[in-house]
């Protein structure tokens, strides 16, 4: 599934470019530090409310996310 590794790679880098934690990241999205830390090493993937925040907080698409869109 490369779009799996692609989301992994595309959380973690955003995350890292913002320069913020993991808890904070959660507290902002409304999970738990560890479901983060279950996405950034793929083997979780967020349900679609979940990647609403995310694309929401970082101001991408859910496309850029999930590795449909450059």
């Amino acid at each position: 599934m490369e779009s799996k590794s692609l989301f992994k790679d595309n959380l973690k880098t955003l995350r890292l470019e913002r320069n913020i934690g993991q808890v904070e990241l959660a507290k902002q999205v409304g999970v738990s530090k560890g479901i983060i830390s279950l996405w950034e090493n793929g083997l979780r993937e967020p349900n679609m409310t979940s990647l609403i925040a995310l694309a929401t907080f970082f101001e991408v698409s859910i496309d850029f996310l999930v590795g449909l869109e450059d």
